[in-house]
Order: C-alpha cells, then sequence, then structure tokens
C-alpha cells in the first residue's frame, strides 16, 4: 500500500482526489488548514482505515517533514486561490503559495519522495492571447495570483535541475464541480450561477459575457492526478494542461444552467474585474500523448452533475 500525503485535501479538488485515492487503495494523510477547505468534503473519509486527516498549515515546514515521511508521493492541492483575493492580498497569497510550495518541495527532498504532483494554473498564460494555450508559450501575468502559479513552475525546474526533484505541474483550467463553496466573496463563477440560478435570481456577469473559459469538471483534474502520480519516469518534470479543449463564453454559461435547470433566468451585467484574463482555452495534446489524459465530462455533462448536487445540498 503506497502512502500519500495530500496538501488541501479539504479543500474542493482535493477532496475529490482523497476520495479517488482511497478508492484505488492508497494510504492518504490529508493536510489541511481549513481556511478554504472543510471537513464536511472529507466527512465521508474520516472512519476510513487508510485515511488520516492532520489541521496544519504548509507554511509549517517541519509539520510537511513529519507527515511526508514514508510516502511516496506528495499531491500538492493546498493555495490560496482567486485573482481578486490576490489583488487585495498580494502578500498573504505570495507567502501562502510561494513559501507554502517551497515547503513541499523542500520536504520531498529530505524526505526522498519520489515525486510531487502540484496544482498549477492556466492563469500562467497570463496576457498571451494565443489560442488554444500551449504549455511552452506563455505571456506576462495579469495578477498577483499567477505570480505565485508561475513561480511554482520556477522552483519546480530548479528543484529538479539542483536537488533531483522530480515534479509534474497541472495547469488547471477553471475547475468546477461538487464540493466547491458557493459562498464567501471570492467563489468561482459557476457555483455563482448556478446558487443564484436555483435561487431564481439573476446572475453577475462581470463584463460584456463575452469572457470565455475552457471550464473543467473536477472528475476531469481528479483523473489527471491520478494519471501524474502513477506515470512513468519519462513523463516527470513538465507541466501539462488540464481542461477539454472546449470554449465557453459566460453568456453561454448562463444559458446552459438555464437549460438543465429549465429555467430563463437573465443575467445582470456588471464592471470587468481587474486582472482577468479575456479568453482561455486549452491544447491537451500533450497530456493526452504522454499521460494517457482524456476528458471523461464535458462542460454540459459535469453541468448537470454539479446542478444535481448543489440541488440536493441546498
Amino acid at each position: 500500500m503506497k502512502k500519500i500525503l495530500v496538501t488541501g485535501g479539504a479543500g474542493f479538488i482535493g477532496s475529490n482526489l482523497v476520495e479517488s485515492l482511497l478508492e484505488k487503495g492508497y494510504q492518504v494523510v490529508c493536510l489541511d488548514n481549513l481556511a478554504t477547505g472543510s471537513l464536511r468534503n472529507i466527512h465521508d473519509f474520516l472512519d476510513h482505515k487508510n485515511f488520516e486527516f492532520v489541521e496544519g498549515d504548509i507554511l509549517d515546514f517541519d509539520l510537511i517533514l513529519k507527515l511526508s515521511k514514508g510516502s511516496f508521493a506528495i499531491s500538492h492541492q493546498a493555495a490560496l486561490g482567486s485573482v481578486p483575493r490576490s489583488i487585495k492580498d498580494p502578500i498573504t497569497s505570495n507567502r501562502v503559495n510561494v513559501e507554502g510550495t517551497l515547503n513541499v518541495f523542500k520536504a520531498a527532498v529530505d524526505n526522498n519522495i519520489e515525486r510531487v504532483v502540484y496544482a498549477a494554473s492556466s492563469s500562467t498564460y497570463g496576457d498571451s492571447a494565443e489560442l488554444p494555450k500551449k504549455e511552452d508559450r506563455i505571456g506576462k501575468p495579469l495578477s498577483p495570483y499567477a505570480v505565485t502559479k508561475f513561480v511554482n513552475e520556477l522552483y519546480a525546474d530548479v528543484f529538479h535541475r539542483v536537488y533531483g526533484l522530480n515534479t509534474i505541474g497541472l495547469r488547471y483550467f477553471n475547475v468546477f464541480g461538487p464540493k466547491q463553496d458557493p459562498n464567501g466573496p471570492y467563489a468561482a463563477v459557476i457555483p455563482l450561477f448556478i446558487k443564484a440560478i436555483l435561487s431564481g435570481e439573476r446572475p453577475i456577469i462581470n463584463g460584456d459575457g463575452s469572457h470565455s473559459r475552457d471550464f473543467t469538471f473536477v472528475s476531469n483534474a481528479v483523473q489527471a492526478n491520478i494519471k501524474a502520480l502513477e506515470t512513468s519516469a519519462e513523463n516527470y518534470n513538465t507541466v501539462y494542461n488540464v481542461a477539454c479543449e472546449q470554449k465557453t463564453n459566460l453568456k453561454e454559461l448562463v444559458a446552459y444552467i438555464n437549460e438543465v435547470e429549465g429555467m430563463n433566468v437573465a443575467p445582470i451585467f456588471a464592471n470587468e474585474r481587474e486582472g482577468d484574463v479575456k479568453h482561455s482555452l486549452a491544447d491537451i495534446s500533450k497530456a493526452k500523448t504522454q499521460l494517457g489524459y482524456r476528458p471523461s465530462h464535458l462542460i454540459k455533462e459535469g453541468l448537470s452533475v454539479t446542478i444535481d448536487w448543489y440541488r440536493e445540498k441546498k
């Protein structure tokens, strides 16, 4: 039985990943400070014989060193997300996302861990207007959050060159799905829209609705993580796009949610958000070829599952 430390394992993506890892027979140690994660997300696993939850912070190097000892891998999902959050408080975003990741990489080196799979971000593409986005061509970051995620990639490369650490970065493109929190000032657009429409309220679109994203159902992100954790050594020390190669603008997104719900709730248009990328669409050929990644859910399929989950939790 292989042991894996999952940082941020009580968060949205992390908890979905933990569930899959347990189903596959891994021994999972989950580290989360519950700042954005929740015990509700891991409630069903707390009594599992192969699961251990530790409330703690990735800024605590000694704790990461202790918990990762004996692990074959670290799945590093912990971070402070949200472009607006990083613009409001860049210092905290940098501390958590950069210093925390540095702690994870150093602990992995000290414990001679085989590999670290970490959550990278499509925000790294910055002001590049090229579509679709290819891993080896990026622009300048547009927010402090984007800077922190790019720095993670730079540290991963340096740690491989200097210390021999093997890493795989997964550039997530707007992941959504069950367990994503629709509340709070930094909630993502899909849970916000679903929450509004399920309540019969008009969702708020920042901008004219033409902003587009490659929305990625969480099962696809989990699949990519499992593939990365189990792939062979020749696929280490690089980054992969994790998405669906499908572009959806915000007006279309509202229409899709209305379609699933059999409703016709019109959006409200507000000012654009500072730091937002206009369009985002991934080229996932690298992940397909090297990891064997194949999206299991496109946006409409993912929205159907997600809306059912929110309706049950409402």
